[in-house]
């Protein structure tokens, strides 16, 4: 293990050095606000569409809200309250009632109505080529029905007890004017219309996304006229443009640079909690996997990967204690399940594996791997804190514990985002942000079987399948019983992690910093968008 912590040392002196460059050359600066309604921030990944249904990832859903809405919306731990929808009620078991906003317009100045609803639903369904799917969200619905421009009822398939807040993920777009258009037209502010306290201006791929106060918007007049989003994966380009006055907000701040940004004068961090699990994802499902090889680099006649004990044997080459500590500067918890404590169907038995090379290279003896076997690991490099060096840190031990590693490949989300959903990957690392208050979602869509007819493990990239655990999230999906609901997610967690469906690493500890008077809201969501922005009123 030594080994591994000098290699997390050493990047750690590197990205130190660059950003001990950056401080020497960067002074006070001119203030990235000129105006006190304009405001400037930088942030580590771009969406990869604009359009708020496209794709179920953070970097597109913190895009997103800034332009468009919700039925409910969530508060910084994830709470429901009122969004588009004021008021909602089981009719009886399988119907819901929702009673609209009056007199909310889309930023075009259309007034938005329950046949707008009635759309965005049902477009959810099916969007092309989208990476992470809303389908989940709107699988349970059998029927909608209009019952006057603010009222509309929802006949499910099954009871669910859960259903708003499942549908409650869904952003509501202008039917009108998306009807017809392709997810790439959003692009177009003419397109990306919503309800949202901001709309579009302009959005340059690779560099800026440019926005301006809906004039139309139905709540509180929001801080900022315009605002500049430029995207900067590079962690010390971030803090450059943070030190020099350019950029006003940055988010996904380098744990290694938290101690000394706390002594800068006229920065803030502002920190919280994560409920996104970081985890490593195994193809357990492909006799063949396009990354495995035989530890000499030939060809292997099945993937070690399908076999538990070879999958458990990695969760134990893991040193997750060295990893929150060494690579994250403490900014992170051990993670042996979907949810940290505190969120609805946590299991307190579920433990994080020891670290346990020993072990790890018995078990892979027990499985007919006593000599190891290749693998390349593979992770972005611009979606959360250190990715690019947690992928290279877990070569690291897989190497310790007797995998070669033939590789270790990053790159930008966007980008590694769609391969991964098309299964290109072995071993990948990629993360869940859970927005509900319990694991339902998290494990329905990350765990459960893939079923497009369903709904269900959409963002299930490497397609493993366990009937118990399948069962036993139908029987929570259906209960109303609260304490029920809550033991049969538990049991669910221990059929999919004791049979290591993906190996959970940590859940991280989120930071942001600012300048010029800018106040940032840590929200569980982990999102850095304008909801949760503000300016200091002296």
């Amino acid at each position: 293990m030594n080994a591994v912590i000098s290699f997390m040392r050493r990047r750690e002196v590197r990205r130190s050095a660059t950003i001990a460059l950056v401080w020497a050359l960067m002074f006070s600066g001119s203030s990235a606000i000129a105006q006190a309604r304009s405001l400037t921030m930088a942030l580590a990944s771009e969406p990869s569409s604009l359009d708020p249904l496209f794709s179920r990832t953070q970097n597109n859903m913190q895009t997103a809200e800034n332009m468009f809405e919700r039925l409910i919306e969530q508060d910084e731990n994830l709470r429901i309250r009122p969004g588009l929808a004021v008021s909602w009620r089981a009719v009886d078991p399988l119907t819901w009632e929702f009673h609209l906003r009056p007199n909310v317009r889309f930023s075009d100045g259309s007034p938005m109505t329950a046949d707008d609803v009635a759309y965005s639903l049902r477009r959810a369904r099916s969007v092309p080529n989208s990476p992470a799917p809303f389908s989940g969200a709107v699988a349970n619905i059998q029927r909608i029905e209009i019952v006057d421009p603010l009222t509309l009822r929802i006949l499910t398939k099954t009871p669910s007890p859960a259903f708003v807040e499942q549908i409650g993920l869904v952003y509501i777009v202008s039917r009108h004017a998306t009807a017809g258009h392709a997810s790439e037209d959003y692009r177009l502010p003419a397109v990306a219309v919503g309800t949202g306290p901001y709309r579009l201006a302009r959005w340059i791929p690779g560099d800026r996304l440019e926005l301006v106060r809906n004039d139309y918007y139905w709540g509180k007049r929001p801080d900022f006229d315009t605002c500049t989003i430029r995207f900067m994966s590079n962690d010390a380009a971030r803090l450059s443009a943070l030190l020099s006055g350019s950029v006003s907000l940055i988010d996904n701040v380098p744990p290694v640079t938290i101690d000394r940004l706390r002594r800068e004068r006229n920065v803030t961090l502002f920190s919280g909690p994560s409920a996104r699990l970081i985890y490593l994802a195994l193809d357990s499902s492909r006799d063949a996997s396009p990354f495995v090889t035989a530890a000499n680099g030939a060809s292997v006649a099945r993937n070690p990967l399908r076999d538990v004990r070879v999958r458990q044997a990695i969760s134990k080459m893991i040193d997750r204690d060295a990893i929150t500590q060494h690579l994250l500067n403490g900014a992170g918890l051990p993670a042996a399940q979907i949810v940290p404590p505190g969120m609805g169907g946590h299991d307190p038995q579920l433990r994080p594996d020891r670290y346990d090379p020993a072990g790890a290279r018995r078990l892979l003896a027990e499985a007919g791997y006593p000599e190891g076997f290749g693998l390349t690991i593979h992770s972005s490099n611009d979606r959360f804190a250190s990715d690019g060096d947690l992928g290279q840190a877990l070569g690291q031990m897989l190497a310790r514990g007797g995998i070669t590693v033939n590789d270790v490949v990053t790159r930008p989300y966007n980008v590694y985002a769609g391969a991964a959903a098309r299964r290109s990957y072995s071993a990948f690392i990629f993360s869940f942000g859970n927005t509900t208050s319990d694991s339902a979602i998290g494990l329905t869509n990350v765990l459960a079987s893939y079923s497009r007819e369903a709904g269900t493990g959409a963002f299930n990239r490497t397609r493993y399948s366990n009937p118990t655990l399948d069962r036993l999230l139908r029987e929570a999906a259906a209960t109303f019983d609260p304490a029920r609901r809550e033991q049969l997610l538990q049991n669910a967690a221990q059929a999919g992690f004791g049979d290591y469906g993906i190996v959970p690493l940590y859940f991280p500890a989120d930071y942001w910093a600012a300048r010029d008077g800018v106040i940032f809201h840590p929200n569980k969501a982990e999102r850095t968008s304008l909801l949760f922005i503000e300016t200091r009123h002296d």
